[in-house]
């Protein structure tokens, strides 16, 4: 197979002679640039000359003109860019740190056949040319072009030869092309293998954006009244800069006044309709609620005082445990309440959507789409732990998505580089290519194949189309084909390559006895590599590692496996596939799979790196202006998910929300769950209150982020939304505000927090996103694609109608290459990703993390709750798995607490509910500390017989029924206004003991250990697989697994377990009982163990499979305390139970 490399593009990599001399990694190698002429020749140039020749403004403005020659054939996209992304896609991209960036040109994919013309190693012909095997060119529907009347075959590069070497002479016919289309494709290539990027100075963005008129709201005139060169809008195929807005029929932008612009009638008569609403909490539900919080927080102020007031003398050593813990319950009590005042609900429009958007207008005569690209996040790292399986059903969910074809990417991130993730990819964009147009065709929901077809209802309720019950039962016997595939895939994998290796040892023996006639031959000992289908090495992981091939060291791989899709529909016909898809169109979106690079000696900063290795590479290869964040486990569940949450941020105002979260929802959870997997007390609870403050917290899945708020940027009109506290006092602080407040708001789009002037420095932009001027070039496309649209006077910082309904960019090598570049392991060093850009980290929390900055930045976030469950996904519902879970995020918050995310050191633009909010994200594992030793205070009452207060007077009960009636009152009125149930609630409550007595506390102090001495903590993957049990949906709901974890809840049991026994033994056999005491001490001790059955019953697991070491760690505990209680408090007398007993 080719391989080439690409030699004096942007891309290519100088070796660091001086790398070794140190132990530090090295420094970044230095990057050649190449630049475009205006005729099509490219002259190469390094950095240092680059950045000394830029200085120079006659250097900006000097083209030299050549004339095209047969050596020099300037390029047509129409053709040739096509071929070039045909090109692009079946070719296998590989570099990284002092490595020379290479494209492999892969014929075969995987083991079967690739149908889709979108598809790598797709199905073609082959080129006729005596020596030659690659493919002929083709079109989008995989037909192939023949540019000879004589339908001679040939493929991209025999033809280029021909057209220069062989003047132009079909080498079937011998006849002149008369194509001349396919004439000017042919470009001088003698010197490159692959096309370079475009000149430095003509950036992306000047190739794809004309500049033209603008008015207010989105299309305003400058300050100076003069035109506004600043302002830069797409250009359509009409006239040059025309048909993007609506214009006066006079031509002239204002009305004659000079300090007033004029509004296009079409906009002033145009009725508002807003995309979202608000629904606020039914006041009759509220304003108790509300009350209620203040009843309580008084009530436990006054318990409170009474009891630091009363102290129980006997035994004042328990009334101050009591009492401490007590007021630790009420602080984060009030913590996690205050944030909930101002619950609301929210609602979507998806009818106004379509018409803003999808209708014929008159600034989009064709009813184009017009909604932004958003880019789709899979990201997995163990195909062990993640099944392809799973993730190959996400990826199938997203490509049959309900959004604009054109418009959607989807790129799967693969931090672990397995060949057996990158041939499943191959394996789901093969199987889309009936799934997405059957979807399609019969509305199929969810998209899911693998929910679809084990759905329990009837899959033929609401379908009419009569070949529905045909076309099922064609996909489904496709679909088990499909997963016998991915589950032969490992085998397979493994049989191809013993065989290739076996016959590299067999040509090895074979050379070694050519070179030694007659000496012994030796064993030949070479490398067990990991083979691809196409005969060649993986260049990711091998199964066997070695240096270069294993997980923690190996290449960057970007493969394109759907190439993008065409720009207008393509409709299938009755023949051309199992099923008929007539009118269906069978388009797919673009589909990359993306295995950042990794070197050791390198932190690659786990899931949040590989996020933002993929935030870079997307920017450079589709730049979509939206971002949504999937796990490999968590799939579409509602086809018009991304619908809804484009709704927030196309809406007035949207603007300033930075990200739409989504809440999570599960399958194959127990029906009782047990272990509250389902969380719908935070989902439902929590983040609809924190809705109404700045937003949710982002929770690191089914997250739609604007792509320039992960940049870093301010939110637009940041200062008018939060002015200085004081600025009124400072005289120069009001003059830059109001020097401000005169800016255009095109400078102002673009403000990083650090800085109050009103233009950004560009020169600082590649000390903060790296050094690559693609990157850098999409930021303000991305920002201003972004926009809402400025279809009313209301909108500020919009954008003109039909501005997104022009084709994009064909994606050439060029680019794949500078988006290779952007994954390596030396990219970060010295910029601020990581820091300040991208996904932040620090913390094995980085979701909770990035969402803070961004608030913390001034923007908002939305929560978009739609009637379908828009995302699904798994989680561990066994007991071990899920409290590992549970401890890495606790972990988390315990990192948070202890650095500069810590929510008491948030800037003034952050509410001060949502600064509580997040300050007892930070500080809730804390509550563990407190919570076991209330925990054993019960079975300490009960050992002693005594009790946290001297006698059970009136005034201690009457304050104890009030909060408990308080509470159970608040969680009826919450339950109203979520809608959970009151079994969720009470799942919710037990395991927050479960969780607070044994995960918790392991987290704080794996938390104390790193702050102090420096202690790394380790992160667990959560294991996406299922049980063993075939015949059991909830197989894994049974199985025990040991963890220290589960040491103090079996603790805490078995103490209250024999503190009842010996409270009650002691009473009963006692002169005078003390039943209060007694009484007290069990009404307690019964209050622990209830919320800790569901930990019991897990324990027991199921049919007497209960580990030995449970019993082991009781009776041990038992035999101790009994013990300890006979040392601490012998019998005296043969009256009390023990009879005359003595400890020795």
């Amino acid at each position: 197979m080719a391989s080439k490399s690409f030699k004096g593009t942007r891309s290519s990599l100088s070796i660091s002679s001086d790398a070794t001399e140190s132990q530090k990694p090295p420094i970044p190698p230095t990057v050649t640039f190449g630049r475009r002429t205006s005729s099509g020749r490219y002259v190469s140039y390094s950095r240092d000359d680059l950045d000394s020749e830029l200085s120079s403004s006659d250097f900006m403005n000097y083209t030299v003109h050549i004339p095209p020659t047969p050596d020099n054939q300037p390029m047509d996209p129409s053709i040739s860019q096509k071929v070039e992304e045909q090109y692009v896609s079946n070719s296998l991209f590989t570099g990284g740190f002092n490595s020379v960036t290479r494209a492999h040109l892969m014929d075969k994919v995987i083991e079967s056949e690739a149908n889709h013309p979108q598809m790598a190693g797709a199905k073609g012909s082959s080129c006729a040319v005596p020596g030659c095997d690659a493919k002929i060119m083709s079109d989008e529907r995989g037909a192939d072009i023949l540019p000879c009347e004589c339908d001679f075959k040939i493929c991209r590069d025999c033809y280029i030869d021909a057209v220069k070497s062989g003047d132009g002479l079909c080498p079937g016919c011998k006849e002149p092309y008369k194509n001349t289309d396919l004439d000017e494709a042919a470009v001088d290539n003698s010197f490159r293998p692959l096309p370079l990027p475009p000149p430095a100075t003509m950036s992306k963005m000047e190739r794809r954006l004309s500049l033209m008129k603008s008015m207010k709201s989105g299309l305003m005139r400058s300050q100076t009244g003069d035109f506004d060169h600043n302002r830069w809008l797409f250009e359509t195929r009409g006239t040059y800069g025309y048909g993007n807005a609506i214009w006066p029929k006079d031509g002239n932008i204002g009305n004659g006044k000079d300090d007033e612009v004029a509004e296009p009638t079409e906009l002033m008569n145009k009725p508002w309709r807003p995309l979202t609403r608000k629904l606020k909490i039914p006041a009759a539900v509220l304003s108790p609620y509300r009350l209620l919080i203040f009843l309580r927080i008084v009530v436990l102020g006054l318990f409170l005082a009474w009891r630091v007031n009363h102290p129980n003398n006997d035994a004042i050593w328990l009334w101050g445990m009591s009492v401490v813990c007590e007021i630790w319950f009420a602080f984060s009590w009030l913590l996690d309440q205050l944030p909930k005042l101002c619950p609301i609900n929210r609602s979507t429009d998806l009818n106004v959507l379509k018409d803003k958007f999808e209708t014929p207008t008159l600034n989009n005569p064709t009813g184009k789409s017009d909604l932004p690209g958003i880019d789709v996040f899979v990201s997995t790292a163990d195909p062990e732990k993640e099944p392809p399986l799973v993730t190959a059903n996400t990826i199938l969910s997203i490509l049959a998505a309900d959004y604009p074809v054109e418009k959607l990417a989807c790129y799967v991130s693969d931090d672990g580089g397995a060949l057996l993730t990158f041939e499943a990819m191959a394996e789901a964009a093969s199987f889309a290519n009936i799934w997405v147009p059957f979807c399609r065709k019969h509305n199929i929901e969810p998209r899911n194949p693998e929910s679809y077809f084990n759905l329990k209802r009837d899959p033929y309720k609401n379908k009419v189309k009569p070949d529905f019950v045909k076309d099922r039962r064609r996909v489904k016997r496709e679909y088990d084909e499909f997963k016998v595939r991915i589950n032969g895939l490992p085998d397979s994998i493994r049989r191809r390559s013993d065989a290739f290796h076996a016959r590299e040892e067999i040509k090895a023996m074979k050379l070694q006895r050519q070179n030694r006639e007659d000496e012994p031959v030796e064993a030949v000992k070479i490398p067990k590599a990991t083979w691809m289908a196409d005969g060649t090495h993986w260049p990711g992981t091998w199964l066997n590692p070695a240096n270069e091939h294993s997980r923690g060291d190996h290449a960057g791989i970007i493969q394109v496996m759907l190439k993008p899709p065409s720009d207008e529909p393509l409709h299938g016909t009755a023949d051309d596939r199992l099923i008929d898809l007539t009118d269906v169109d069978i388009r797919l979106p673009l589909l990359v799979y993306v295995s950042r690079e990794k070197r050791p000696g390198y932190d690659h900063n786990k899931k949040a790196g590989a996020m933002n290795a993929l935030v870079r590479a997307s920017a450079i290869m589709s730049n979509g202006p939206f971002i949504l964040n999937l796990d490999c486990d968590h799939y579409i569940y509602n086809s018009q998910a991304m619908r809804e949450g484009m709704c927030f941020m196309m809406d007035r105002g949207g603007d300033r929300i930075c990200y739409v979260q989504f809440p999570q929802r599960f399958e194959g959870i127990d029906p009782s769950d047990r272990y509250a997997n389902n969380n719908t007390v935070f989902f439902d609870v929590n983040m609809r209150a924190l809705d109404g403050l700045m937003g949710p917290v982002y929770v690191g899945t089914g997250c739609l982020f604007r792509r320039v708020a992960l940049y870093g940027f301010d939110p637009p009109r940041s200062k008018e939304h939060h002015p200085g506290c004081c600025s009124c006092c400072f005289f120069g602080r009001n003059k830059k505000h109001s020097s401000m407040a005169h800016s255009p708001e095109e400078n102002r789009a673009l403000r990083m927090g650090d800085s109050d002037d009103e233009e950004m420095n560009l020169s600082l932009l590649p000390k903060r996103f790296g050094n690559s001027t693609f990157l850098i070039d999409s930021i303000p496309v991305a920002e201003f694609q972004g926009r809402p649209l400025a279809d009313h006077p209301a909108v500020k910082n919009g954008r003109p109608p039909g501005a997104l309904t022009i084709p994009r960019e064909l994606l050439d090598a060029s680019t794949v290459a500078e988006a290779i570049s952007v994954i390596s392991c030396w990219y970060e060093d010295k910029t601020e990703w990581g820091h300040r850009v991208g996904w932040i980290y620090g913390s094995v929390t980085e979701d909770v993390v990035t969402g803070y900055r961004m608030h913390n930045r001034g923007w908002r976030s939305v929560y978009c709750v739609t009637k379908r469950d828009a995302f699904r996904g798994t989680a561990p519902i066994n007991l071990t798995d899920r409290l590992h879970q549970v401890l890495r995020w606790a972990t988390g918050s315990v990192e948070i607490f202890f650095s500069r995310n810590n929510a008491l050191l948030a800037s003034p633009r952050m509410k001060i509910l949502q600064r509580i909010a997040y300050l007892n994200v930070g500080i809730y594992p804390f509550t563990s500390i407190f919570l076991i030793v209330y925990c054993f205070l019960p079975a300490l009452s009960l050992f002693s017989g005594q009790f946290i207060v001297q006698t059970l007077n009136v005034t201690f009960l009457t304050y104890l029924l009030i909060i408990t009636v308080t509470l159970c009152l608040l969680a009826v009125l919450e339950i109203k206004w979520s809608g959970i149930e009151l079994e969720e609630w009470w799942r919710n409550e037990q395991f927050w003991l479960i969780g607070g007595t044994s995960a918790h506390l392991a987290a704080v102090l794996q938390g104390l250990l790193k702050v102090i001495a420096g202690i790394e903590i380790s992160f667990t993957l959560t294991s996406k697989s299922a049980g063993d049990d075939l015949d059991d949906e909830f197989a894994d709901l049974y199985v025990v697994k040991w963890t220290s974890l589960m040491i103090p809840p079996i603790t805490i049991m078995m103490v209250n377990l024999i503190a009842i026994a010996v409270g009650f033994s002691r009473t009963i056999y006692s002169v005078i009982p003390q039943w209060s005491r007694l009484l007290g001490g069990v009404f307690f001790s019964f209050w622990v163990l209830a919320h800790l059955y569901p930990f019991a019953k897990g324990l027991m697991g199921r049919r007497g499979r209960t580990p030995t070491i449970v019993f082991v760690w009781s009776g041990l505990m038992a035999i101790t305390i009994s013990l300890l209680w006979v040392a601490i408090n012998p019998p005296s007398t043969t009256n009390q139970i023990g009879g005359s007993f003595q400890f020795p």
